[in-house]
C-alpha cells in the first residue's frame, strides 16, 4: 500500500535535512578540524554496560590467575629456573641467593690503608644512599697530610665525578687553602657523608651514623694536626652539638682527640661574599696551629 504525502510530510526528517540550508548541506566539522576527518560515528562504539562488563570479566581472569585457579586456555608463564608461576605474580626469592655484604665495624676499623677503606666505601650498603649514588666519593689527597678539610655531603657535581669539592665551590676552597700557603694536594679533602643525600637534602641521623666509622678510620690513618670543618652541619656532626656556627667559630674544639676548626662553607660564600672575610680569619687560626703558635689553644679547646 502506498503510502499518503501527508505520511511522508510528518515523517522525522533525516540530519541533513535539519542542518541544511537551502540546497547545501551544512558541513559537520567543527572549528580548528582538519578537513577530511570524519568524527568517530557513536553506533559503533560499545555500550557502557558492554564495556564494564568486559572489563569485570578481564578482572576475573586477573584474580583467578593470582588464586592459582586459572580459567581454560590460560597459560601460564615459565619462572626463574623452569617453575611455572601465575601471571602477576611475583618469583618467590631463591633463599640460596646472597645479598651485597655489608661492611661492619671491625672490617672497617682494621682497614690497613686508605685503599682498602676505599673499597669498602664502594660495596658499602650500611645505608639507602647507595641506591641512588652514581659514585661514592670517599676522598682525595696527601695521606700524610696535615691537615683535613670536612665537608657535609657531596653535591651533584661531586656525585658525577666521585671526587670532593669540585666546581665553583671547590675552585673558592683552593684559593683559601692557599692564602694560608697550603696546596691542595697537601691537604685531605673528604665529607661526613659518602654518598649523595637526595636533592641535597640534609643527612638523616642514621646515614650520619652509618658513615662515621669511615670518617674516624680516615683520620686514624692520616692522624692530621687539625680538622677544619666546612659548613655548619660539618662541624654541628662533628662536635655532636646543636649550636649555630656563628658561636662555633672562632674557638678549636675537639673530635676525637682531634683539634677543630670550624668555618662557613666555600658554597655559602659564592651566595654570601661577606663571609670570605670571616673565613679568611679561620683559617688563620689553622695556621698558627701549624705554626706551632696556637698550640696553647689547642691543648686548651
Amino acid at each position: 500500500m502506498a503510502r499518503s504525502r501527508s505520511c511522508l510530510w510528518r515523517r522525522r526528517p533525516s540530519w541533513r535535512t535539519r542542518c541544511s540550508t537551502g540546497s547545501r548541506p551544512r558541513s559537520r566539522r567543527r572549528r580548528g578540524e582538519p578537513a577530511g576527518r570524519r568524527r568517530p560515528d557513536a553506533r559503533s562504539r560499545l555500550p557502557r554496560a558492554d564495556a564494564l562488563r568486559g572489563r569485570e570479566r578481564a578482572h576475573a581472569r586477573t584474580c583467578d590467575a593470582r588464586r592459582g585457579h586459572p580459567r581454560p586456555g590460560f597459560r601460564p608463564s615459565r619462572g626463574a629456573g623452569g617453575r611455572r608461576r601465575s601471571r602477576g605474580r611475583e618469583p618467590s626469592p631463591d633463599p640460596a641467593a646472597k645479598g651485597p655484604e655489608v661492611a661492619t665495624g671491625p672490617q672497617i676499623a682494621e682497614a690497613p690503608d686508605l685503599e682498602t677503606l676505599a673499597a669498602l666505601v664502594a660495596s658499602c650498603t650500611r645505608c639507602t644512599l647507595h641506591e641512588s649514588r652514581k659514585n661514592p666519593v670517599f676522598g682525595e689527597g696527601a695521606a700524610d697530610a696535615r691537615v683535613v678539610c670536612v665537608g657535609e655531603a657531596p653535591g651533584a657535581r661531586e656525585d658525577e665525578t666521585g671526587r670532593p669539592f669540585v666546581g665553583r665551590a671547590g675552585g673558592l676552597l683552593d684559593r683559601l687553602l692557599l692564602s694560608i700557603g697550603l696546596p691542595r694536594k697537601s691537604v685531605y679533602i673528604c665529607n661526613v657523608l659518602k654518598s649523595r643525600p637526595p636533592r641535597n637534602r640534609d643527612p638523616l641521623p642514621e646515614e650520619v651514623a652509618a658513615c662515621s666509622p669511615y670518617l674516624l678510620r680516615q683520620l686514624a690513618l692520616i692522624e692530621p694536626e687539625v680538622i677544619i670543618a666546612f659548613g655548619a652541619f660539618a662541624a654541628r656532626t662533628l662536635l655532636e652539638t646543636k649550636s649555630a656556627l656563628g658561636r662555633l667559630r672562632g674557638t678549636v674544639h675537639r673530635y676525637s682527640g682531634y683539634p677543630v676548626v670550624a668555618t662557613y662553607h666555600p658554597a655559602a660564600l659564592l651566595r654570601n661574599p661577606g663571609w670570605i672575610r670571616p673565613t679568611w680569619e679561620d683559617l688563620q687560626i689553622v695556621r698558627r696551629m701549624l705554626d706551632g703558635v696556637g698550640d696553647r689553644e689547642a691543648r686548651g679547646g
